[in-house]
């Protein structure tokens, strides 16, 4: 298997992480779809409060994304 480009994951998850595209560029389908799901529901229930919750998941789970990228581009799904 094609090992993916660490930079190209990194420029990814800066402008679209919120989406989970750096997870779906690595081939990991399930948490990008989750991180999908966080970002997208989170941002449209913000007005009613509740939506901060799945956000603030979402962004620990984006920081800790930080150090797992090199190793997601590496390793086969």
């Amino acid at each position: 298997m094609k090992q993916r480009s660490i930079a190209l994951a990194y420029i990814l998850w800066f402008f679209f992480g919120q989406i989970g595209v750096h997870r779906f560029y690595t081939g990991r389908v399930g948490s990008g779809i989750a991180q999908l799901l966080l970002g997208l529901g989170g941002w449209a229930t913000t007005w009613l409060i509740i939506g901060w919750v799945p956000l603030v998941v979402l962004w620990i789970w984006l920081f800790i994304d930080i150090f797992l990228i090199p190793g997601l581009c590496r390793r086969p799904k």
